[in-house]
C-alpha cells in the first residue's frame, strides 16, 4: 500500500521535482517505509511506500528495463504469482519480487487489455514513453482512490486530494452540489468532487492522459455485465466455497503479519474461519465497544469468535470523548466529506493495530455482494409508497439526511438553489441496469457504484491508511461480487432475512449459534454524545464559522440547536455542519494542517 502522485506537463515543459515532493509530503502517512520520486521528459511520478510484498526490491515509481515504461502503483496485485509465471513464459524478465512489477510487464504484452487479468485493489499511474500517454488505472471496485486535476499547462493526479491542493493556482472552489449531496446522502460521490475542478478516476476505469492533455476515459470492468443466473442451492454453496477460498489464498499472500478487525457480524467471523482454515495461526485481532453509553456492542461476541479461532484478542472499550477526540483526524484523513459515524472507531482501530502490524482484513463487502441490508428487500408496499413519491429508483434511497424543516431554514442560497438533484446519483445508476435483472439485484448494483466506493471505502482506506494500515476486504474480490450480484434472490433472502446463502455455506465453519443473533451493525452512539451544553457550545462555534457563514444561514442554527436538546432530532443536521466547518478550515482555509489523533473537536472549527 503506498501513496501515489505525479504531473505530466504540456509539451515542451518539464515537472519540477520540488513541487512533486511537496505533493509526495501530504502523502507520506499512506506510506512510512519508503518514498521516491521519477522524472523523465514531461512526466513526474512520486510514490510514498508502505512495504508490504517484496520489501527489498519494490522501490519505485518503476522503470521498465528498456526505459520506455514508468510506474508508480499504489495497492496489491493479488494473482501477481500466476500472472508472471505467465509473463515469463512470453519471454518476459522480471527484476523484483513485487507485484507492482506485474503492471509494467502486462501492459508491456497486452497494453490497456492487462486491466481484465489484474485481481486485486490497486490505483496506479503507467507512463508510456512511446506514446506520450498517462495512464491513471483503479480497480474494479474502488478499493483504492485515485484523483486528478487538469489545469492549463499540466494534469497533476494523487491518492487523496490533499496532495493535489498544492497545484492548485489559487484558493480551491467549492461545488455547491456535490456538498448539497454530501449533507443530504453523507457523501458526494461520482466523477466530481466536492472541489471544483478534481475529479475520480472511477472504479474499473483507466484513464488515458494524452500528451496534449487531452482526457479519455476507458471503461475495464462494470457490474452492468452480470447475467442473473438459474442455480439450485447446493451448486451455488459449492460454488461460493470454490470462489471465497480462492480469494483468501490470494489476500494472504504477504511478506508481513497480519491482524483482523473483528465485529460480532457474520462477515468478520467468516474472514476469521477462512483465516483459521488457511494456517494464519495465532493472528491479532481487535473489537471496539463503548463505555458510558446504553447502545448495545459486540465485544462478547467478538471475543468468543476470537477465542473459538484463538486468536490473541485486543477488545477496546471506549468512552465517547475518546471516540469524538476523533473527528477532527478523521475529517482531515477522509479528504471528501463523508458522514459515516464508524469512521471515529475504525480510526481507533487503525492506529491501534499499526502499532505492531502493516496489515489487517476486513469484513467490508459481504452486505453489498449477498443482500444483506434491510433495504435491499423491503416489504412491497413500503416499496410501492416510498416509489411513488420519490420516483425513478423503484423506492431505493430515497430519503435526505435532512429534514425538511432544517434544509428550508439553515441551507444558504447557493445550496438552496444547487444544480442537480439530490437523488440523482442514484436514480443514474437505477435506470442504467439490465431489464432482466430483479428489484434487488438493482438495489445491490445502485450501492455498488454510489455508496460503496464513495462512503464505505472512504472509510476503510482512508482511516487505515492515515495510520500507515493496510485493509484487505476479501468479499469484494470481483468474483465474489459477480457471482452474490447474479444469484437469484431465494438464494439471497428468505423469511426476510438478507445473505442467505452466505449464512448457509459459513453455518459449519462459525463457532455454534453465532448466526442465531440480530444484525446490529457497526454503531456509534451519537446520540449521547451531541447533548445539552456540548450542542451549545457548538451551536455557538458554527455561528461564527467562516465556511458556516458563507454556505449556511447562521441565525437558524439556534433554533437547531434548541430542537437538539429537546431532543427532537438535529443529530445528523449538527453533525454535518461540524464535520464541514473542520473541512472548510482545514481543505480551504488552511491547506496543510494536521490535527493530531485526540483533538476537541470544536477547536478546529
Amino acid at each position: 500500500m503506498c501513496g501515489i502522485t505525479g504531473l505530466l506537463m504540456r509539451a515542451g515543459l518539464a515537472p519540477d521535482p520540488d513541487q512533486l515532493r511537496t505533493m509526495a509530503a501530504m502523502l507520506a502517512h499512506r506510506g512510512p517505509d519508503d518514498h521516491g520520486i521519477h522524472c523523465a521528459g514531461p512526466v513526474g511520478l512520486a510514490q510514498t511506500r508502505l512495504s508490504i510484498i517484496g520489501l527489498a526490491t519494490g522501490h519505485q515509481p518503476m522503470v521498465a528495463a528498456d526505459g520506455t515504461l514508468a510506474l508508480a502503483a499504489n495497492g496489491e496485485v493479488y494473482n501477481y504469482l500466476e500472472l508472471n509465471d505467465d509473463l515469463r513464459r512470453q519471454g518476459r524478465h522480471l527484476l523484483t519480487d513485487s507485484d507492482s512489477e506485474t503492471i509494467l510487464h502486462a501492459y508491456a504484452i497486452h497494453g490497456l487489455d492487462f486491466l481484465t487479468q489484474l485481481r486485486g485493489m490497486y490505483a496506479f499511474a503507467l507512463h508510456d514513453v512511446r506514446t506520450g500517454c498517462l495512464i491513471l488505472g483503479r480497480d474494479r471496485l474502488g478499493i483504492k482512490p485515485l484523483f486528478y486535476t487538469r489545469l492549463p499547462d499540466r494534469v497533476a493526479f494523487a491518492s487523496e486530494i490533499k496532495a493535489l491542493l498544492p497545484v492548485l493556482p489559487g484558493r480551491p472552489e467549492i461545488d455547491p452540489g456535490a456538498l448539497r449531496r454530501f449533507l443530504q446522502n453523507q457523501f458526494a460521490g461520482g466523477e466530481n468532487t466536492l472541489l471544483h475542478g478534481i475529479h475520480r478516476v472511477l472504479p474499473g476505469e483507466a484513464v488515458i492522459i494524452h500528451p496534449d492533455l487531452r482526457i479519455e476515459r476507458h471503461r475495464y470492468w462494470s457490474a452492468l455485465d452480470v447475467t442473473p443466473r438459474t442455480i439450485d442451492a447446493d451448486t451455488a454453496r459449492e460454488t461460493l466455497d470454490g470462489l471465497m477460498h480462492a480469494a483468501m489464498r490470494e489476500h494472504m499472500r504477504s511478506d508481513v503479519p497480519f491482524g483482523l478487525f473483528l465485529s460480532g457480524g457474520v462477515d468478520s467471523a467468516v474472514l476469521a474461519a477462512l483465516l483459521h482454515q488457511h494456517g494464519a495461526g495465532r493472528i491479532r485481532s481487535f473489537s471496539i465497544g463503548y463505555r458510558g453509553t446504553a447502545m448495545a456492542h459486540e465485544l462478547t461476541e467478538a471475543a468468543r469468535v476470537a477465542a473459538h479461532f484463538g486468536f490473541d484478542h485486543s477488545p477496546l472499550e471506549l468512552t465517547l470523548e475518546q471516540v469524538f477526540a476523533r473527528i477532527p483526524l478523521t475529517v482531515w484523513a477522509a479528504d471528501e466529506l463523508m458522514r459515516d459515524y464508524a469512521s471515529l472507531p475504525t480510526a481507533i482501530l487503525a492506529q491501534t493495530a499499526a502499532a505492531e502490524l502493516k496489515v489487517v482484513f476486513s469484513g467490508e463487502g459481504g452486505d453489498e455482494a449477498f443482500a444483506g441490508y434491510r433495504r435491499y428487500h423491503p416489504r412491497p408496499l413500503e416499496r410501492w409508497f416510498k416509489s411513488l413519491l420519490h420516483p425513478g429508483s423503484g423506492g431505493f434511497r430515497t430519503r435526505g439526511q435532512w429534514s425538511g424543516r432544517w434544509a428550508r431554514h439553515v441551507l444558504g442560497p447557493a445550496l438552496r438553489g444547487a444544480p442537480g438533484a439530490d437523488r440523482a446519483p442514484f436514480v443514474a445508476a437505477w435506470q442504467e441496469t439490465p431489464p432482466t435483472w430483479s428489484d434487488m439485484q438493482r438495489r445491490q448494483y445502485t450501492d455498488l457504484v454510489t455508496a460503496l466506493p464513495d462512503n464505505l471505502l472512504v472509510k476503510t482506506d482512508r482511516m487505515l491508511m492515515a495510520f500507515g494500515l493496510e485493509g484487505r476486504v476479501p468479499f469484494l474480490d470481483h468474483r465474489v461480487v459477480e457471482f452474490g450480484l447474479s444469484l437469484p434472490d431465494r438464494l439471497k433472502v428468505r423469511r426476510h432475512q438478507g445473505k442467505w446463502l452466505l449464512k448457509q455455506w459459513a453455518e459449519p465453519l462459525l463457532p455454534p449459534g453465532h448466526l442465531a443473533r440480530p444484525k446490529r451493525g457497526f454503531h456509534v452512539p451519537v446520540g449521547d454524545w451531541l447533548t445539552g451544553d456540548l450542542a451549545r457550545r457548538l451551536g455557538e462555534r458554527l455561528i461564527t464559522n467562516r465556511g458556516i457563514r458563507e454556505w449556511f444561514e447562521p441565525a437558524a442554527i439556534p433554533a437547531l440547536v434548541a430542537a437538539r436538546q429537546a431532543g427532537r432530532g438535529g443529530a445528523r443536521e449538527l453533525f454535518g455542519l461540524m464535520q464541514f466547518a473542520i473541512w472548510h478550515r482545514l481543505f480551504i482555509e488552511e491547506p496543510g494542517l494536521k490535527p493530531g489523533p485526540e483533538e476537541d473537536p470544536l477547536e478546529w472549527m
